[in-house]
């Protein structure tokens, strides 16, 4: 292509000056070589590219003859041509090439590179919050910007690398399973003693080895970092659900990451124009628009890219599907969890030694029980997760101070780190320890949650569906309860949280606690936020007991009997929210015609792949359920610890598990979830209590009458 006369002509709007001819030496193919005239920043360009297909000789004559007639040179394209095979030589043989000529700046695009690839990793994480946050993430080739891997590290410490010279800081040969730290500080004073040659000769089975590495964590990762040649070099079959970080993406290249079904490519260079440019290009256009001499600078380098709003691109070629990791801690409630474990149930089953094996595992180290994939929202987001399991029952984390569980839950919560979880819910009786997550979330390097404002919630959705189920109590057409309810335990944070969303659907509310002064305070303020509110203040369940279409028990009495259940109402419907339980079995037992409700079950969105956690596919635990949400939503916060909840947060988590297509599943109490066989017969019993209540019938046991036996 000669260097006088450009084969297209387009002008645009707002340029000023004289045409700048720029022009890309590679030696990369001819293929998708172009002159065209552009305008960019106030500035006029006549761009060229020319491909060498790897000719060094034909290159350095090019750079010379263009030094001639253009304002600046970007030399690019050794890589890529090494990896399509036009090209055999060294990477480094490019700086004779750029040492052609003097006469103009010649740019290989390295100081630009550092800037657009931070700044596509900034802009992601400002972007989509969280997005790199604790994120597996493998870097092939030698081409990312140690700036990108600084930034990268600001936000994940998963990070695996081809190159073995960056991936321990020394050669891998070396620096592989050292005996002991003392033996590999020695083995780095041999190493840095040792000549040339002896380095070069390790380097070799080094980067084999540590390419083997990198292909292993490449099958788990989330984000992929290199060049589009050193991504096709190393030669991932399946790129579903991952993030590619990389440049100079053409329609051609899109379509091919796009059928290897890659998530979101991250395109550090812009593409202002109808061809592709790459990094170099845009660097050499801005050292042709100084006109003082001074050598380019970063300062120059952003200068030109506010002026030509030049900016990293996001592509989602299959379509947004964001996919957070998520981790939740799970553990055995009793021994007979042993005896079902292949390893361990025949010593459980001997004589004495059960209690022998719940001591003994309350000591071992975390352990991911299963991994949970394809939970996906109907906004397109995806989340996966690993349930961890720590050894202790709770009889076992009883014996011991809560710093022994804590220890547990940290070690948990590094386990989760490393797998790339970016919050971690606790689960059962390891959010009831101690302080309920406070401590554990101050000292874990990942978010916490207990899941208890989405148990609170799932309480409270599930008395709702019900009472529905059970169409005693009148509903209106907007799902208000037309009846009362009452909350017993209304001034503690759970009891006042369940208050004020229960104002807003139900016609009256009872609040119930010894603790009346913030009875009063916490009456005033439903009644300022919900003004159609009707709300009364008890010290104890009293006579209106008898009256409640729905209760709620969220004291901590401990076993204390919170209520007498032989007062309450026939078809009513009891929601212990408590842990420890308020609602006894024996008390359930005596009153076949109440419905107890110990929490809500929430189906998770998607094909749902997990281990058995003893309920049905794809239905999780509330608590477990707060931690998905969280993770669908990006919001890797720690959202729920400690005794305390929001009311707000549980109207939120709320509001977000419907966005993301949760839905009640079970409901289910002391025994486990209710049948429709349950609800039936409940009914049944209701109905034909409430019939002898209203026809004076004696033998009405279950509604606390008197029944024929006690009156002779």
């Amino acid at each position: 292509m000669s260097p006088r006369q450009p084969s297209t002509t387009r002008r645009r709007k707002g340029s000023t000056g004289r045409r700048l001819t720029v022009v890309n030496i590679t030696l990369q193919s001819e293929e998708w070589d172009y002159d065209k005239e552009v305008s960019l920043g106030g500035h006029d360009f006549r761009i060229v590219r020319i491909g060498t297909r790897g000719d060094i000789e034909r290159a350095e004559e090019l750079v010379w003859q263009w030094s001639l007639t253009s304002d600046a040179i970007a030399v690019t394209g050794a890589r890529e041509a090494k990896a399509r095979g036009l090209f055999s030589g060294n990477p480094s043989e490019l700086k004779a090439v750029r040492d052609t000529t003097a006469r103009v700046p010649v740019r290989d695009g390295a100081m630009l590179a550092d800037i657009l690839q931070e700044w596509a990793v900034r802009r992601v994480q400002a972007e989509l919050p969280g997005y790199f946050s604790n994120a597996r993430v493998v870097v092939v080739g030698n081409a990312t910007r140690e700036r990108t891997l600084t930034v990268l590290r600001e936000f994940t410490a998963n990070i695996d690398i081809e190159d073995p010279d960056k991936r321990v800081g020394t050669p891998l040969a070396v620096g592989l399973n050292p005996v002991t730290s003392r033996a590999a500080a020695a083995g780095m004073v041999a190493w840095d003693l040792a000549p040339d040659v002896v380095k070069k000769a390790a380097h070799g089975p080094a980067a084999w080895v540590s390419g083997q590495f990198a292909h292993q964590a490449a099958e788990f990762a989330d984000v992929i970092v290199g060049s589009y040649a050193d991504l096709v070099r190393f030669g991932l079959p399946d790129l579903t659900g991952k993030a590619v970080l990389t440049n100079a993406v053409s329609e051609e290249r899109l379509a091919a990451l796009a059928a290897k079904g890659v998530s979101l490519v991250i395109d550090a260079t812009p593409e202002p124009f109808d061809v592709m440019v790459v990094t170099a290009m845009f660097e050499a256009m801005a050292a042709a628009t100084i006109t003082d001499g001074h050598e380019l600078t970063t300062d120059d380098l952003v200068t030109f890219l506010e002026a030509a709003e030049l900016e990293p691109r996001l592509l989602w070629p299959n379509g947004f599907n964001r996919r957070s990791r998520f981790a939740f801690v799970i553990h055995p409630l009793s021994t007979e969890y042993f005896k079902k474990q292949p390893a361990l149930g025949q010593l459980a089953e001997l004589p004495g030694m059960g209690r022998v094996v719940e001591k003994s595992a309350a000591y071992m180290p975390p352990f991911v029980y299963s991994r949970v994939s394809g939970i996906v929202s109907p906004d397109g987001s995806e989340a996966e997760g690993w349930l961890i399991t720590v050894g202790g029952t709770p009889k076992e984390m009883l014996a011991h101070p809560p710093e022994f569980t804590y220890s547990r839950l940290l070690e948990a919560a590094d386990l989760a780190k490393q797998l790339g979880a970016q919050v971690m819910g606790l689960g059962a009786f390891t959010k009831v320890v101690g302080d309920a997550g406070v401590t554990v979330s101050k000292r874990a390097t990942i978010p916490i949650t207990t899941g208890n404002s989405y148990s609170a919630s799932g309480a409270l959705w599930a008395a709702h569906e019900a009472i529905r189920r059970l169409g005693i109590a009148q509903v209106d057409d907007e799902g208000r309860l037309r009846g009362k309810a009452m909350v017993v335990g209304g001034s503690g944070a759970i009891g006042a949280a369940c208050a004020r969303l229960l104002a807003h659907a139900a016609d009256e509310v009872w609040l119930v606690s010894p603790e009346t002064a913030k009875l009063i305070t916490i009456k005033a303020e439903i009644e300022a936020e919900n003004p159609r509110a009707t709300v009364h203040i008890a010290t104890s369940p009293g006579d209106a007991l008898g009256e409640m279409d729905l209760i709620v028990t969220a004291t901590s009495a401990a076993g204390t009997k919170v209520l007498d259940i032989m007062a309450v109402k026939p078809g009513c419907v009891i929601t212990d929210v408590a842990r420890p339980l308020d609602m006894s079995a024996e008390d359930v037992a005596k009153r076949p015609d109440v419905l107890v409700i110990e929490s809500g079950e929430v189906e998770l969105p998607g094909d749902v792949h997990m281990r058995d956690i003893g309920l049905p596919p794809g239905v999780a635990y509330a608590c477990l359920a707060e931690t998905i949400v969280l993770a669908l939503e990006g919001r890797f916060e720690t959202f729920t610890v400690g005794r305390n909840i929001e009311w707000r947060k549980v109207r939120e988590i709320y509001r977000l598990g419907l966005k993301h297509g949760m839905k009640l599943a079970t409901i289910s109490g002391i025994n486990g979830p209710f049948s429709d066989e349950d609800f039936a017969r409940v009914r049944a019993a209701a109905l034909a209590a409430r019939a002898g209540q209203s026809d004076g019938t004696e033998g009405t046991g279950p509604t606390g009458a008197t029944t024929q036996e006690e009156t002779a």
